[in-house]
């Protein structure tokens, strides 16, 4: 499996995303389970047939673009165009000296965004990424050695990871967590979500309250035809 991943690293970007979108239908097609619960969501949150279906090409490039990201050379920056909005609201906070802690949901190209950041602002400040290592064996050694780049390290979500995390923000360093993961029993809160109780957690809060630190949101938009991809910073309207 390894073999093929690093087979597919080689391929350029778009040729990636037609193999991914194709993966994402087969998908769908396959699985009456996810074909269900995706039409669910998607009226839950009052989104119409178009946007439902790109959503099936869109989650299976996710998958096929992560060889790309992964598996350069650490010193590499990306390999594909990469423009930033809000980068300037960034800087500031960052100047503030406090920490940063950014959000980043499981939202377009969230692999890109902590490596986004790591390149245009790493020297000034690095980040410590958190993440919940994977069950395959193969997989979770390629995560641990390939998501740790220049300037971006990882951490756990252990109390470990939770502690790395601290002393970052202490240092006045940046944190980033994607904060629609589930949470360990009992270290989450139940929340009302698009109108149905959602299990979610409150690490992020703690962070700052413990720290001082800002809070900020980073996500990254995936343009069409392997383009590049977007990085967008932007402030909590209600932190």
């Amino acid at each position: 499996m390894l073999k093929l991943v690093r087979w597919l690293s080689s391929w350029p970007l778009w040729l990636l995303h037609v193999l991914g979108a194709a993966l994402g239908w087969l998908t769908y097609a396959l699985s009456p389970s996810y074909r269900s619960r995706l039409r669910a969501n998607a009226a839950r949150a009052g989104l119409g047939v178009a946007d439902r279906r790109a959503s099936v090409a869109e989650a299976g490039r996710l998958v096929s673009e992560l060889p790309r990201l992964w598996l350069r050379p650490p010193a590499q920056g990306i390999a594909d165009p990469l423009q930033w909005q809000g980068r300037e609201l960034l800087q500031a906070k960052l100047d503030r000296g406090r920490g940063l802690v950014l959000l980043t949901p499981h939202l377009g190209s969230f692999e890109v965004s902590a490596q986004a950041y790591a390149e245009a602002f790493g020297r000034q400040r690095p980040i410590t990424v958190l993440y919940r290592p994977a069950r395959k064996r193969w997989l979770r050694e390629l995560e641990e050695t390939a998501r740790a780049r220049p300037a971006l390290a990882t951490a756990p979500a252990t109390l470990a990871g939770v502690r790395q995390m601290l002393r970052a923000l202490k240092r006045g360093d940046t944190v980033g967590l994607l904060p629609d993961q589930v949470p360990p029993a009992g270290m989450g809160v139940w929340v009302p979500f698009f109108g149905q109780p959602a299990y979610t957690m409150t690490l992020a809060a703690r962070l700052v309250q413990q720290t001082g630190a800002a809070v900020g949101l980073l996500w990254t938009e995936r343009l069409p035809h392997g383009a590049g991809y977007v990085v967008h910073a932007d402030a909590l309207p209600e932190p």
